[in-house]
């Protein structure tokens, strides 16, 4: 068996997955089938809690910037305004947050997460921690901020850090 392909056994019978030797030396090839493995956990993870990843974020960041406008938190989010109208309308839906008229702009509102949704995102946040953690438990610590520096450096670069 070269290095260009591997066995894999899948219910019995023997399946040759042929391997690319250029992809292995991509950092984007790489960083997508790990981004694949995380969505597919925390689409799971997320599924007792009634919410996406864009829902969960969407939350989580009412939660902890009271008062955000709905386009400052599509533009954190980094989402178009018609399709941040949908998140919000889910959360507002069920309860979660509050859309409150802004006194010095009557086009505007601020968005605020109620209790239910600040209980919601702390206990989702929870699971989150724990699903990062399952996934990344052979990773030390110091590692993982070199890959988060690295991350962060590369939406800087491609021009979509925010802050």
């Amino acid at each position: 068996m070269t290095r260009a392909q591997k066995t894999v056994s899948n219910i019995g019978d023997t399946v040759i997955v042929h391997e690319s030797e250029t992809l292995d030396q991509l950092f984007g090839y790489h960083l997508k089938r790990a981004m694949n493995v995380f969505q597919m956990d925390l689409k799971q993870t997320l599924k007792p809690f009634d919410l996406r990843m864009l829902t969960y974020t969407a939350l989580v960041m009412i939660v902890e910037n009271p008062g955000l406008r709905q386009s400052q938190l599509a533009h954190a989010m980094e989402v178009e305004r018609p399709n941040m109208v949908v998140i919000i309308d889910t959360l507002e839906n069920r309860e979660l947050i509050t859309r409150d008229p802004v006194v010095t702009d009557r086009r505007a509102y601020a968005l605020n997460a109620t209790l239910a949704g600040r209980r919601l995102a702390e206990k989702a946040t929870i699971a989150v921690r724990t699903h990062e953690e399952r996934l990344l438990h052979a990773v030390p610590p110091e590692r993982r901020e070199s890959v988060i520096a690295a991350l962060t450096l590369i939406r800087t670069i491609g021009g979509g850090e925010t802050t």
